[in-house]
C-alpha cells in the first residue's frame, strides 16, 4: 500500500514590506514625469513646433519613466487595500479601486499619445520638419483633455473615498483624513490645464507613504 504523505503546511501570505515604499517611488516617478513634461510642452497650444524638436529627449524620459510610475501605483493601491485590512467596505473599495485603476489607465493612454507622436517623429526622420502642426496640436489638446480633466478627477475620487473610510474607521488621524478630503476637492473642483495641479497626486500619495512606513517601523520596534 502506497504511503500517504501529508499535505505540506499552508503559509498565509503577508505583504511585504518593501510594498510601502511603491508610493514613495510612484510619487518620485510620476511627479518627475510631471516637470518634465511641463519643461518640455510650452502650454500654449499654438506654440511653434520647434519644442518637439528641440526638447523630445524630456518627452522621451517621461515615457521610460511613466510605465514604472503606473506599477508602482498598483502596488500604492495594494498597501492602501492592507491598511484597511478587515475593517474595507465593499461599496468604497469598489469605488476607490475603480477610480484608481480608471486614473492609471488614462495616464498611460496620455502617454501612449505622446509616445505616438514621438514614434511618427522617428519613423520618417527625412519628414521630420514636414511634421503636420494641426496633428501636434490635436494629440497635445487630447492628452490635456485626458490626464488634466478626466484622469485628475478619478484621482479625486479615489482620495475622496478613501478620506470616508478613514472618517468612519479612524484608521489615520484626522489631520490626514481632512488633508485627504482638502485636496480631494481641490482635484474634482479646480478646472485647470496646468500640469501643475496634477503634482497634488503624487504629493499626496508621497505623503500617505511616509506615515504609513512610521507607522509600521514604529510597531515594529
Amino acid at each position: 500500500m502506497a504511503e500517504i504523505k501529508a499535505p505540506p503546511q499552508i503559509h498565509a501570505l503577508k505583504t511585504p514590506r518593501a510594498a510601502g515604499v511603491a508610493g514613495i517611488l510612484f510619487a518620485l516617478l510620476f511627479a518627475a514625469s510631471i516637470i518634465l513634461t511641463r519643461l518640455a510642452v510650452p502650454e500654449d497650444l499654438t506654440a511653434e513646433r520647434g519644442w518637439f524638436t528641440e526638447r523630445r529627449q524630456y518627452i522621451t524620459i517621461v515615457l521610460t519613466l511613466m510605465p514604472f510610475a503606473g506599477i508602482a501605483f498598483l502596488w500604492f493601491v495594494g498597501v492602501i487595500r492592507d491598511l484597511l485590512g478587515e475593517y474595507e467596505d465593499r461599496f468604497f473599495s469598489s469605488i476607490y479601486i475603480g477610480s484608481s485603476l480608471l486614473f492609471i489607465a488614462m495616464v498611460f493612454v496620455a502617454t501612449a499619445l505622446g509616445s505616438a507622436l514621438v514614434a511618427s517623429f522617428d519613423f520618417d526622420k527625412t519628414r521630420a520638419v514636414d511634421l503636420n502642426m494641426d496633428v501636434i496640436v490635436f494629440s497635445r489638446a487630447v492628452m490635456l483633455q485626458i490626464s488634466n480633466v478626466y484622469a485628475v478627477r478619478m484621482a479625486g475620487v479615489f482620495m475622496t473615498s478613501l478620506g470616508v473610510v478613514w472618517f468612519k474607521t479612524r484608521l489615520v488621524p484626522r489631520w490626514l483624513t481632512y488633508i485627504t478630503f482638502a485636496l480631494a476637492l481641490t482635484l474634482l473642483v479646480v478646472i485647470s490645464f496646468s500640469l501643475w495641479v496634477t503634482l497634488v497626486v503624487p504629493a499626496w500619495t508621497l505623503l500617505v507613504s511616509l506615515y504609513i512606513l512610521l507607522t509600521d517601523y514604529r510597531q515594529a520596534a
